[in-house]
């Protein structure tokens, strides 16, 4: 029985190492090709070679030429600032609202708490393109144009952060704000001292979610923050698309640039992220 359990979870690991390759092939795939010139991307573009780094002999000007040509031709990283606040706004001040908002929903009694539940969810189903018209005429009257504030205002209530927030909720235990209470701690107090800090799962999944959306917009941004100045990296990509010569390796740098946030957030929020979608969508 042993020996039987050693060789299942042998072919289990390698068959779970085997699909983690073939996952990761198209990120190795831009890595290794923003290494190579557009000679090289084609030349090994039908064989194994595809994923090998070029030999350093092969490489003119260095490993990182078309890095530095990347960040030469464009102001990337201005477009990657804008990103950051953007995204940044977003996750801080959403985490904020959208844990309040579930933490009402989970524990505070009002008149038509499950229809106004119900109206939350139900806005899932709706493409943010559709009220994207609707959205920009209400930012202009603001005068939110070309701002931060347009960029970051209108995607700070998110109805599956609230979500994922209520039924978080749900299984904390009532015990640690009862005693809180008896001790004279407020209710924001509660929150704030004791939920918080006991709920860091949830608010890195969150956190995860709402940076790969917002990190990777690119109509909203494309709509409200016409100027320059303002664009963020997704639209910055565009650049090395639409305005010839199209260079393949400046193409996968900088992809390669906008991929590694994404990537480090990921890591270093991984076991909270894991532990956050464990514990939700346990009780109704």
């Amino acid at each position: 029985m042993k020996r039987k359990k050693g060789i299942q979870r042998v072919v289990l690991y390698v068959s779970l190492t085997l699909l983690t390759f073939i996952f990761l092939f198209p990120l190795i795939w831009m890595l290794v090709s923003s290494l190579k010139d557009e000679f090289q991307i084609f030349r090994d573009m039908k064989s194994l070679k595809a994923f090998l780094p070029p030999a350093p002999s092969e490489v003119e000007g260095g490993y990182f030429a078309n890095y530095i040509a990347a960040f030469q031709r464009v102001d990337l990283m201005k477009y990657i600032l804008n990103s950051l606040i953007y995204t940044t706004g977003i996750i801080v001040f959403g985490l904020i609202v959208n844990s309040m908002a579930g933490y009402a929903l989970a524990r505070f009694r009002f008149p038509l708490a499950g229809f106004w539940l119900g109206v939350i969810i139900a806005t899932l189903i709706i493409p943010p393109e559709s009220i994207f018209l609707p959205l920009y005429v209400l930012v202009y009257d603001l005068g939110w144009v070309n701002t931060y504030t347009g960029l970051i205002v209108p995607f700070i209530a998110n109805a599956f952060a609230i979500f994922l927030f209520r039924q978080f909720f749900l299984d904390f235990p009532k015990e640690l704000e009862e005693a809180a209470k008896i001790d004279g701690c407020s209710q924001i107090g509660i929150f704030f001292r004791i939920i918080v800090p006991l709920s860091k799962p949830v608010f890195a999944t969150v956190a995860i979610v709402l940076f790969i959306n917002h990190w990777n917009d690119f109509l909203w941004p494309l709509v409200v923050a016409s100027d320059e100045s303002m664009r963020t990296i997704q639209i910055g990509l565009q650049y090395f698309m639409n305005e010839p010569p199209i260079k393949w390796g400046q193409v996968m740098a900088a992809l390669t640039i906008a991929t590694v946030p994404m990537l480090l957030i990921f890591a270093f929020l991984q076991r909270y992220y894991v532990q956050g979608l464990t514990h939700t969508g346990s009780k109704n």
